[in-house]
Order: C-alpha cells, then sequence, then structure tokens
C-alpha cells in the first residue's frame, strides 16, 4: 500500500512550539551558506582589488569583511547544526510517541504477530529514524539551498545582468534537471534499501532468539545463508544508490563549472572592472559547496518516503476494537456477564455462543485444551478485541459502550508469559502505579508471598532481575509480576494460563497464594490445569471445547 503526501505529513508533522526552532535551524544555515557564498565573493574582490595597490584604507571594510564572513561561516553552520538536530529530536520524539500511542491499540490482541519481529523491530527504529533525515538532510538543506542560491544570482545579476542569467540557469538545472535524473536512476534501488534493511533486520534477529535451536539441528549454514541472500539484496541496493550518488554530484560540479565558465566568457567582453570580474568567475564555485545537498536530498527523499511508508504501512492495520464516540461513564459495580459470545480471528471463529455469569468477587475458573479460546476471552475481557456477536456486559452496561482505558482500569491481566524487564524490582513494581511508596512495594511483595525472597536479597528492591528476569526462577518471575498486578489494585484479575511452565508444586502454591491475595476481587482463571486450583477455593467451572 502507498501512502499519500497528507499521511506521511501527518505522521511526521511537527508541534507548533518546535516551528521556531525549525525556522531559526533554516536562518543559521542560509547565514551559514551565506556566509560561505560571500566569503569567495569578498575574497575575489579584495585579492584583484589589492593587485591595483590602492590606498590600504580602501581596503579594511573587505579586509574586515573577509574576516568576519570567515568566521561567521563556522559559526553558523555550528548553530545550524546544534539547532537543527535539536529540533529534529524532538520532531522524532513526538513522531515516536504518535506510534507508540496507535501501537499500544494494535498490539496487545496479537495484532502485530503476524509480521517477523526483526522487520517490526527495522520499521520502529530504522525507518522512524528517517524523520532525522527528512529534516536534516532533505528539507532544511533544500530551503537553506534555495534561498542562498537566489540571493547569489540576485548579486551576480546586479553586477552583470547576462552573468546573473547563466547562473540561474545552472542553479535551475541542478535543482530540478540533475535530481531528476538521479530520480529515474535509483528510485527503485531507494525504495528497497527500506524493505531490504527489514528483511536483514529480520533474519539477524531471528538467528539470535533461535541460536540455540538452531545450533542444536545443526541449522547454522542454513541461517547464514539466509542472512548472506538478504544482506546481498541490501549491498546491491546500496551500490546502484551510490552510483547514482556520485553522478549526481559529479553534474552538479558540471553545473557549476558551467557558471564560471560562463562568467567567465560574459564578463571578458563586458565594460566592467577587474575586481567585479573576479567576482563573476570565482562566485559561482561557492555554489558548489551551496547546492552540494540537492541532488543527496532528492535522492534521500525516496529512501525516506519508502521508509515513512513502511511505517504508515504498519500504522494502517485495522484496529481490533472500535472505541465509541461517546463513551459511559464506568458503572459502579463489577458484575461481569458475558451471552452469546462469539470472536474469533480472521475467518475463524474461535470462541461462538459462550454465555456465563461472574459476580463482582466471584472465582471463576475456566479451564479447555490449547486453541479452545480462553486466551481470545481475556483479550475480550479487556478489551482488546471486539465480539462479532453477543456481548459483555458489566453492572449492565456492554463493554462496547465504555472507553478501553476505563476498562483496563478495572480489568487487570497476568499471563503466563507477563513480562519482566531488564531493570531493577523496584522499578518493574512501579510500572503498575508510578510514584508508589517503598510500603506500598513491599505490601504488594508479601502478599504475591515474594517479600521474604526480596528481604534477603543484598539489595534488596534494587535488585536487577536480567533480561526477561533471567536472575529469576519461574515461579519468582510469576509471583513478580503478580505483586505488579496487586499493586495496580484492580477490581477484576484475568489470570491467564499463570501456572504455565511450573511445576505441580510451584503451580499449586503459586494458585493457593494468588486466590489468598485477591481478597474480594473477582478472579478468572483461565487454564488446561484446573486440578490445581486449591480445594477450599469455591469456583465456578467453565469447560471449553
Amino acid at each position: 500500500m502507498n501512502a499519500s503526501t497528507a499521511e506521511l505529513w501527518h505522521l511526521v508533522r511537527p508541534e507548533r512550539r518546535i516551528w521556531w526552532r525549525l525556522f531559526l535551524a533554516l536562518l543559521t544555515g542560509v547565514l551559514a551558506a551565506g556566509s560561505a557564498v560571500a566569503l569567495l565573493a569578498t575574497s575575489a574582490w579584495l585579492i584583484t582589488a589589492a593587485a591595483a595597490q590602492p590606498p590600504v584604507l580602501l581596503l579594511l571594510v573587505p579586509i574586515v569583511a573577509v574576516r568576519a564572513f570567515g568566521v561567521g561561516r563556522g559559526v553558523f553552520r555550528y548553530a545550524e547544526r546544534l539547532v537543527g538536530h535539536d529540533a529534529a529530536y524532538r520532531v522524532l520524539g513526538e513522531t515516536r510517541a504518535r506510534i507508540t500511542g496507535r501501537l499500544e491499540k494494535l498490539a496487545p490482541p496479537g495484532g502485530l504477530s503476524s509480521r517477523r519481529k526483526g522487520d517490526l523491530l527495522a520499521r520502529l527504529v530504522l525507518d522512524v529514524d528517517a524523520v532525522l533525515d527528512l529534516w536534516l538532510r532533505v528539507l532544511l538543506p533544500i530551503a537553506a539551498a534555495a534561498v542562498t542560491a537566489t540571493a547569489t544570482v540576485a548579486l551576480l545579476a546586479v553586477l552583470l545582468p547576462e552573468a546573473g542569467a547563466a547562473v540561474a540557469l545552472a542553479v535551475l538545472v541542478a535543482c530540478t534537471a540533475v535530481p531528476w535524473l538521479m530520480a529515474q536512476t535509483a528510485a527503485r534501488a531507494e525504495r528497497k534499501i527500506a524493505g531490504s534493511r527489514g528483511e536483514v533486520a529480520a533474519a539477524a534477529t531471528e538467528a539470535l532468539l533461535t541460536a540455540g535451536d538452531v545450533v542444536a539441528f545443526n541449522a547454522v549454514d542454513d541461517i547464514l545463508s539466509s542472512f548472506d541472500a538478504s544482506d546481498a539484496k541490501l549491498a546491491n541496493s546500496e551500490r546502484r544508490s551510490a552510483w547514482s550518488a556520485g553522478l549526481g554530484s559529479a553534474l552538479l560540479i558540471l553545473c557549476v563549472g558551467g557558471a564560471s565558465v560562463a562568467g567567465l566568457v560574459l564578463g571578458s567582453t563586458a565594460d566592467i572592472t577587474g575586481a567585479v570580474f573576479a567576482v563573476l568567475v570565482l562566485t559561482p564555485l561557492a555554489l558548489a559547496d551551496v547546492l552540494g545537498g540537492i541532488p543527496a536530498a532528492a535522492q534521500l527523499a525516496i529512501r525516506v518516503r519508502a521508509s515513512l511508508g513502511r511505517v504508515q504501512e504498519l500504522l494502517d492495520s485495522p484496529e481490533p476494537v472500535t472505541e465509541p464516540a461517546k463513551p459511559l461513564p464506568l458503572p459502579d459495580g463489577r458484575d461481569l456477564e458475558v451471552k452469546l459470545l462469539r470472536v474469533g480471528y480472521g475467518a475463524d471463529d474461535v470462541l461462538d455462543g459462550l454465555s456465563l455469569d461472574m459476580p463482582a468477587g466471584s472465582r471463576v475458573v475456566i479451564t479447555g485444551p490449547s486453541g479452545s479460546g480462553k486466551s481470545t476471552l481475556a483479550a475480550v475481557l479487556l478489551r482488546f478485541l471486539e465480539p462479532r456477536a453477543g456481548e459483555v456486559r458489566m453492572d449492565g452496561v456492554d463493554l462496547a459502550e465504555l472507553d478501553g482505558d476505563q476498562v483496563r482500569s478495572v480489568v487487570g491481566l497476568l499471563t503466563q508469559e507477563s513480562h519482566v524487564f531488564d531493570t531493577s524490582i523496584r522499578e518493574n513494581l512501579l510500572l503498575a502505579k508510578p510514584g508508589a511508596s517503598d510500603l506500598k512495594l513491599w505490601k504488594a511483595l508479601y502478599r504475591a508471598r515474594l517479600g521474604v525472597f526480596v528481604e534477603k536479597l543484598p539489595d534488596g528492591l534494587d535488585t536487577m532481575v536480567g533480561e526477561h528476569g533471567a536472575r529469576l526462577s519461574g515461579g519468582e518471575r510469576q509471583r513478580l509480576a503478580l505483586a505488579r498486578l496487586l499493586l495496580a489494585d484492580r477490581d477484576v484479575l484475568v489470570l491467564d494460563e499463570p501456572t504455565e511452565h511450573l511445576d505441580e508444586e510451584t503451580g499449586r502454591a503459586l494458585l493457593a497464594d494468588l486466590f489468598a491475595a485477591a481478597g474480594d476481587r473477582t478472579v478468572v482463571l483461565l487454564t488446561h490445569r484446573p486440578e490445581l486450583v486449591p480445594d477450599h477455593v469455591p469456583r465456578q467451572l467453565v469447560r471449553l471445547t
């Protein structure tokens, strides 16, 4: 799918508070480029005029001007880099925030699960970083070059109209014909680069994630062959892109050189002074620096558009849930009722005709084999997935009439793969309630029966748990996730296979502590191991087939 220019602009548009920073970056860029042109023009005039040995006082102004333009070129270029990068990174931050907000609505129910992890990573990192290139290497350089080149043409036209016209023609060719030719020669390669990078990232990511299995099954050569093939495609596209960039640079030099030769020819027959003649011949050479980024910017624009198009394609994925235009207020009661629920993914229904009542504070155990719809039901209860038919009501109000964030403010989820971040125990808990006191953190840990364990650790709450909680056992990871859920203080707890990957003894202990810690909350346990539920826990048992 090809995203429209309007869609891409909506994706990367800066907020109003950043526009003045971008304008300041443009202004300093124009001053830096203008200083470069003025430096060469003034130097040409000064050297030629000095050859006639006039009184030194007549040369003081151009001497000071040369110094000023020389210093100004460096100062303004530094300021342009500083302000431009600051503005571009602010735009990038806002763009990432918009993208993250959109992905929050797509990712939870598995809407992105069909995509390769490496390609998804490339879209969200490498392709999104194209926002920096858009401003720093495309829009700002083109705008600064256009303003500076126009001013240069105007200056030369004042000195000699014919020379100004010749330079204007050279600038026009350099800014239109050269980029067009480059686009024709490299457009296909540039559009392929973003996709090829995604393939390389996908191959590398999959190789790292499955390294153990790859070695165990002696499939290293196959993985490397796949990686080499993806890398070869990327290298071929980048080679064609580099060839086009070289061609553009050569043509730009020809344009600038042609403008200088035109100044030489036209100036030699005009009635002008030697100093003006030198300015006409040498000033166009300064445009090589000013216009040097135009061909590359035009070429990069194709790649940036392709990268942002890949991001937009991801964001255009259909939302699994349609939020109500005017959501109803959250009801006071927490009674849940499922009526004739039909829901699924793609063309297949996973659940069809399911009905059950879950009064506030009740214990409901829903069991069934893998693929029977347990996780699908969890997604519906948290409003991550829209039913095709039927409804789920909370205190008589259809969840479809409530905002999804409202629903998730009272319904919490604990899964078999609840993510534990590579940080401290404290930071993992604070995800549930930022700003919570240590007392509340310890209370949640003790309710999850993990407090004694953490107290014995040398660093206590500041203990680092490693990647995916690698320094914790399976049971400890689940208890940490449970403590986080209890700290969030949800009224309804949905537990999706919390004992998966745990042995029977650990699973029984976890469920016993879990039901005890839940207090008067509603607990919906989704499991294919109902025998682990303690006998003393009163519950409603529902079997899915």
